[in-house]
């Protein structure tokens, strides 16, 4: 229960910081979600690598997802995921009922515009954790009634991936030219 609490008060004040230091002009406006997701990804890097140094191989993607839902998901917010969904196609939505970053807010529909700035961090913490596990993917979360939290994984397909290495490989072409 301590560890709880001190995990929830560290997230608020993280968040209040990077919040507070945008107000003021130290970063750009609509870089303090991407700060939170990428400390967010760097911690699930890690917390992953501890949780599964003496796990089997995953035979699948779909063991791995629910090794997140399960082990990864306890480990963090203290409960399994509330639902796990698929279309076996490369879309898995997670559903959490009672967000534990989620439920120091009040339930009233006008926080819901404050809701995205607590997600961002768990977001990082699952797209960090597949990562490290060999799933790139992309993780969005949405929140329509506090304190309940669907996020969504997609897997980008291979010919999304093939694009984005292609723009990757002109933009570091155009680099290298102007050097």
């Amino acid at each position: 229960m301590a560890d709880e609490a001190a995990f929830q008060f560290l997230h608020n004040e993280v968040i209040q910081y990077i919040y507070k230091s945008a107000e003021s002009g130290e970063t750009e406006n609509g870089r303090h979600i991407a700060k939170l997701e990428n400390m967010g990804f760097r911690v699930g890097q890690g917390l992953i690598e501890r949780l599964t140094k003496d796990t089997a191989r995953f035979k699948d993607e779909l063991d791995i997802m629910k090794f997140v839902c399960k082990d990864f998901w306890t480990c963090v917010f203290k409960k399994q995921i509330d639902n796990l969904r698929t279309n076996h196609q490369g879309i898995y939505v997670l559903q959490d009922n009672k967000f534990r970053l989620l439920s120091q807010l009040s339930a009233g529909k006008q926080y819901l515009e404050h809701a995205p700035k607590y997600l961002s961090f768990s977001c990082g913490l699952v797209r960090g954790a597949l990562s490290s596990l060999g799933v790139k993917s992309i993780v969005t979360a949405e929140v329509s009634i506090m304190p309940a939290c669907k996020t969504c994984i997609t897997r980008p397909s291979s010919s999304q991936r093939q694009e984005k290495s292609v723009t990757l490989m002109d933009n570091c072409a155009a680099s290298i030219s102007i050097l």
